[in-house]
């Protein structure tokens, strides 16, 4: 079917919408999905049809349909609201509309707050008559569906005290507010429809800037910076600049906003300007080497900001708040400085390049070492004196220090090998790389100690060992101490269940797109994050023990009570004992990456964060998959690939 466009005027905006993709969402075929598939060839839309959830969301996830019809007359089949709510819970759903239909009522009419409340934007009684399904796709075309879709083109449009552009995804203008008229002089009419290369540019720009900005948008990030726009009558006028990709029909990017502010104008010299471009660039691109896992998420970068390490290692949260006119005080300061270093002496203006620097570190109240001494020891013991007695590197946290230590097996002494693993044991862990393994075959076998002999095969299959540096000895014993501290009295959270997550974690590491994007690092930290992630868990929920006033809620201040207890606890009895300390033979910097990355797996396990933590994990999954269709290529999506991962 070849593809059109729908010319859709919003105001004096002028948009064109590719053609309406509808799934249909039927356990078996009926007049009722006929009657809809009718209708969809009528009203030429394309038209998607799934038999079960699992198909649904994997279609839905691969198109970004903009209606979904769900049957809603057989809970039999399976559970429409369920489904509503597993489609609502991706970020991509946002502005697709969801009909329910359902049967026509035999006594008094039901109420539709169900509906609602599971994501349904509206109902249909049931109604197989081709024209009544024609007509009611007709309906929400130019209702529901084209409101979500001017919305989406809007986002945009809300600072109108600053001068805003909007463009295609091919570069050609779109829209320009009255702000923007009155600071470049021209009119709407001289504008819209152009290609945005046909606008004149100040030959002030750096020659590479432009490539830059195109470079760094075209993959859907944000850009902001100092930029010089040339005005109709010819003049240059310096702008802070901040340009906003914006996904819309199929997750493609389908607008670029430019909100521009400009600066002072007066007393500006090219020397200084370049000097504020440069610094501008500067940070766009250390931002891409802070963090040295390509592509692994950071769950808590929107939280929290870690060690010296960690702020190395993680990408600016800039792009995840582009849709926020929000500034932050040092936002301000750093603003006023810039304008005040245009029209500054040379002396003043370096600086003033050095205040700069400082104010945009991520530590600016933690005392730094001013020795030139790059001997690690003494930095540990001067910068462990600064740091309130808290050793930096040592991950043994203040907290545990007025506790009696936690129980450690006596048999520890004497670890085994894996060559050691009893028969039986060996026998039931055979095929521990299938989804379909039995943990509770392996809890009966090694009598509830299901962690240890788990950890050692799996570890030893990834390599763990030889990337510690660690004997396996030392890991054996490593294991056991961190099983011991589960508590076998808790019917869920025990050590059975952090087999349990291993084994998970394990199978989906094995998978080729998570392979792909992640490092050896990741991976060790995964592994590890899931046999410590629930370690001396009390069976109570954090609301219960801040509801309690528990010692721990006092400790955590009721933020993430049991999550920040079992990533301190964890490092602790690790690193107490030499026989069990797994990480004491790693270089420096790569056990700073490797413990933040495990910590922040930890507290990612809460579950008011699960959801989002998830859908940003299916997203950077998927982004190869844009990618291959970008290029004409189907890839092939098993349907376990879509299975959602989450510690819990």
């Amino acid at each position: 079917m070849a593809t059109t466009l729908t010319e859709v005027q919003f105001g004096p905006m002028k948009l064109f919408k590719d053609q309406l993709q509808v799934l249909l969402v039927f356990a078996k075929e009926d007049s009722q999905s006929n009657g809809f598939c009718w209708a969809c060839e009528k009203a030429n839309f394309r038209c998607s049809m799934a038999r079960t959830p699992e198909s649904a969301l994997e279609c839905f996830l691969e198109k970004h349909h903009d209606l979904i019809i769900i049957d809603h007359r057989h809970s039999r089949h399976f559970d429409a609201e369920a489904l509503c709510r597993s489609i609502r819970a991706l970020n991509s759903s946002e502005n697709t509309v969801i009909v329910a239909v359902v049967k026509r009522p035999d006594r008094e009419e039901a109420s539709v707050m169900p509906l609602i409340n599971a994501g349904f934007n509206r109902r249909y009684v049931e109604n197989a008559n081709m024209m009544a399904c024609y007509n009611e796709l007709l309906q929400l075309e130019h209702g529901e569906v084209r409101a979500q879709f001017k919305l989406r083109s809007g986002e945009g449009l809300f600072p109108v005290h600053k001068a805003i552009e909007i463009t295609s995804e091919d570069q050609v203008i779109q829209y320009v507010n009255p702000a923007y008229e009155s600071i470049m002089g021209y009119q709407q009419g001289e504008l819209i429809g152009k290609e945005i290369i046909e606008v004149p540019k100040s030959e002030k720009n750096k020659p590479d800037l432009l490539e830059t900005i195109n470079s760094c948008i075209r993959k859907g990030k944000e850009w902001q910076g100092i930029y010089y726009a040339k005005k109709k009558n010819g003049d240059s006028i310096q702008q802070n600049v901040k340009i906003t990709p914006v996904i819309g029909q199929g997750g493609k990017i389908r607008h670029y906003v430019s909100i521009n502010r400009p600066l002072n104008d007066n007393n500006k010299s090219e020397k200084s300007s370049e000097r504020v471009q440069a610094e501008s660039q500067t940070d766009i691109q250390s931002s891409k080497h802070k963090d040295r896992r390509k592509g692994s998420l950071d769950v808590r970068s929107t939280t929290s900001r870690g060690s010296d390490g960690s702020s190395q290692r993680r990408h600016s949260s800039m792009a995840r708040i582009h849709s926020m006119t929000i500034e932050a005080p040092i936002t301000k300061v750093i603003n006023i400085i810039n304008a005040a270093q245009e029209s500054s002496p040379m002396p003043v203006a370096e600086a003033l390049d050095r205040v700069l620097e400082i104010l945009r570190t991520t530590e600016l109240y933690s005392p730094q070492l001013g020795t030139k001494d790059e001997d690690p020891h003494t930095n540990d013991l001067v910068g462990g004196l600064m740091m309130d007695g808290l050793r930096r590197l040592s991950g043994n946290e203040y907290i545990f220090s007025t506790k009696q230590p936690h129980h450690i097996p006596s048999n520890l002494t004497t670890p085994l090998s894996l060559n050691d693993i009893p028969p039986r044991v060996a026998q039931t862990m055979e095929n521990e790389d299938s989804w379909d393994f039995d943990i509770f075959n392996l809890e009966a076998a090694t009598i509830k100690r299901p962690l240890t002999y788990l950890g050692l095969k799996i570890f030893s299959r990834f390599g763990v060992c030889e990337f510690l540096n660690c004997p396996e000895a030392t890991l054996r014993s490593w294991l056991q101490v961190i099983e011991a501290n589960y508590h076998s009295s808790n019917s869920y959270h025990n050590s059975t269940h952090a087999a349990d997550v291993l084994h998970a974690t394990a199978y989906f590491l094995c998978k080729e797109r998570v392979k792909q994007s992640l490092d050896p690092i990741d991976e060790v930290a995964a592994l590890i994050a899931a046999t410590v992630h629930d370690v001396d868990h009390p069976g109570r929920t954090n609301s219960f023990l801040c509801n309690a006033g528990s010692e721990l809620a006092i400790l955590y201040n009721d933020t993430a009570v049991l999550e920040s207890h079992h990533a301190a606890l964890a490092f602790q009895i690790t690193t107490r004992d030499d026989k069990c300390n797994i990480f004491k033979n790693m270089e420096r910097n790569e056990y700073r990456t490797l413990r933040q990355a495990i910590i922040d797996m930890v507290l990612a396990t809460e579950m008011t964060k699960h959801f989002e933590h998830v859908n940003k994990f299916v997203n950077s999954i998927n982004k190869p998959l844009a990618a291959l269709e970008e290029n004409g290529v189907r890839p092939i999506v098993k349907q376990e690939d879509h299975v959602e991962m989450g510690f819990r």
